[in-house]
């Protein structure tokens, strides 16, 4: 195999968010972030949590044009595939392992150990660039590195309702999701800016790399100033039990699920979108690589990723507006629902012309309907699922987030031609989310089925107008809020 490299820029929907609870009906932003700002410790985690997706925006990005779009290099659909799966899909495998870590190891302990960790390897990785080295040697820099990274999300995830009251905590989980994933945007859109000033060679990508070390830098500065033990796990174990429970990561993540109404319904529409996301993100990068040509002020290629980058920021955005009101209507269930279809009916519409400005505006929409799904989804995991098993919850979470995507990619990999003009693979896309919303409901069902034939000692999945909350006795004391949606006097919905 020749030794070359494909990489994904970056990907256009955001790594693991953080736990989002049901919505609330909308009121004034900068009244809800004075609110949550008040909360010791949320301004801390907020900024920690910009500091890791912005320098994970630069980072990849960097890479990704260094390798899809450097001159000298030809990238085929087999070879972006091989990047994709060399970076996520080892560390997607051992994700549920850590996830039994992070609720034994002292989450602030994690956050300053992996801060300084990523920042090292960042460098390592710029290193590596700089040598001209594009075979194993860049595989094994960017895998450790993105791997770490997804460990501090992972305890992020989980700290997060240690450090804000149950009131307040729908507005901090999507405050903290989608400004995450716009730091991620803006940091790649950063990486962009700088190809664009130093140059498109090897070792001007070096630098830019390195850039990336920066927001590794703010998260050890800031962690440090946590105060010891206040972002849990409330209860720990032995060393031995520790050990146990590495082990066996992954079954305690997927029981700890399956027994959490909603949560698995979810997990299958967050399936369901990353394999149709992973199909449009190869053919928008090939698009935009091979076939697609500037359109007045809209760019192709590597500026023109830079734009659906953009787009789906602002679809983020939107969606941190549009899923509190939609929520509030139609409820949890209902919300997933609705992003399901609008996500079929945006790819056969705005998807199959595959002209510059319709791509950009299927971006808009797909990034809209993939962070409310994952908020719905997050949801579930942070009302239903409790504190001493919410990390492995969360890195199941992030598997599935991971391994679906790079299984999208690999097998679009060998149905798209290298134009990146493929209707049959859109086709497939728009019916991936119509068959997510199937799985959606047969979940749901075999959960209400499933609770009745227990005597209705289990709660039952959420309906689109309620979601049960039934309290897990492990649950941590700043993270008990257990009124269902819909509620009366629930601000927490």
């Amino acid at each position: 195999m020749p030794d070359r490299v494909a990489w994904v820029p970056v990907t256009v929907a955001p790594g693991p968010a953080a736990p989002a609870a049901a919505a609330t009906p909308a009121r004034n932003p900068v009244r809800r972030l004075r609110e949550l700002l008040v909360h010791p410790g949320f301004g801390k985690l907020l900024t920690v949590r910009l500091a890791a997706q912005w320098g994970d925006g630069v980072f990849q990005a960097a890479l990704g044009g260094l390798v899809l779009f450097s001159p000298e290099r030809e990238a085929d659909p087999l070879m972006v595939a091989l990047g994709l799966a060399t970076v996520l899909l080892p560390y997607s495998l051992i994700g549920p392992f850590a996830g039994a870590l992070l609720d034994r190891w002292d989450r602030r302990r994690v956050m300053i150990v992996a801060g300084a960790l990523r920042g090292v390897l960042t460098l390592l990785t710029a290193g590596v660039v700089l040598a001209g080295v594009t075979g194993p040697g860049l595989y094994l820099g960017a895998l450790a590195t993105i791997g770490v990274s997804r460990f501090i999300q992972a305890g992020l995830s989980a700290a997060l309702p240690h450090v804000v009251a149950d009131e307040h905590l729908v507005g901090a989980n999507s405050l903290v999701t989608t400004s995450g994933a716009v730091a991620a945007a803006i940091g790649a859109g950063c990486a962009i800016g700088l190809r664009g000033l130093i140059g498109p060679q090897d070792t001007d990508a070096a630098w830019t790399t390195a850039v990336a070390a920066v927001g590794s830098l703010v998260i050890v500065l800031v962690a440090t100033t946590i105060a010891r033990g206040s972002l849990g796990p409330d209860e720990r174990s032995e060393a031995a039990q520790a050990l146990r429970a590495v082990a066996h990561g992954l079954v305690d993540g997927a029981r700890a699920a399956r027994d959490a109404p909603g949560v698995l319904a979810a997990f299958g529409a967050v399936a369901a979108h990353r394999l149709a996301f992973g199909i449009t993100t190869l053919v928008v990068m090939l698009l935009m690589r091979n076939s697609l040509t500037d359109v007045g002020p809209l760019k192709a290629g590597i500026a023109g990723l830079g734009e659906v980058v953009a787009a789906v920021a602002a679809g983020l955005g939107v969606a941190a507006v549009v899923t509190p009101w939609l929520t509030g209507k139609v409820g949890r269930t209902g919300t997933v629902r609705v992003m399901l279809v609008l996500a079929a009916v945006a790819l056969l519409s705005l998807g199959l012309p595959m002209t510059l400005p319709t791509i950009l505006a299927g971006s808009f929409v797909l990034g809209l309907v993939g962070q409310a799904i994952k908020l719905c989804s997050d949801a579930a995991v942070q009302r239903e699922v409790g504190d001493d098993v919410r990390g492995r919850v969360f890195s199941l979470s992030d598997t599935t987030f991971n391994v679906t995507y790079v299984i999208a990619v690999a097998g679009a990999a060998f149905l798209c031609p290298p134009s990146g003009r493929s209707p049959l693979l859109l086709v497939l896309a728009a019916a991936i989310y119509l068959l997510g919303l199937v799985v959606h409901e047969l979940a749901l069902r075999w959960q209400q089925r499933r609770a009745g034939d227990q005597g209705d000692t289990q709660p039952a999945a959420p309906s689109p107008a309620r979601v049960s909350t039934a309290p897990s006795p492990s649950v941590s004391s700043s993270s008990r809020s257990h009124r269902a949606d819909g509620e009366p006097g629930s601000d927490d919905r």
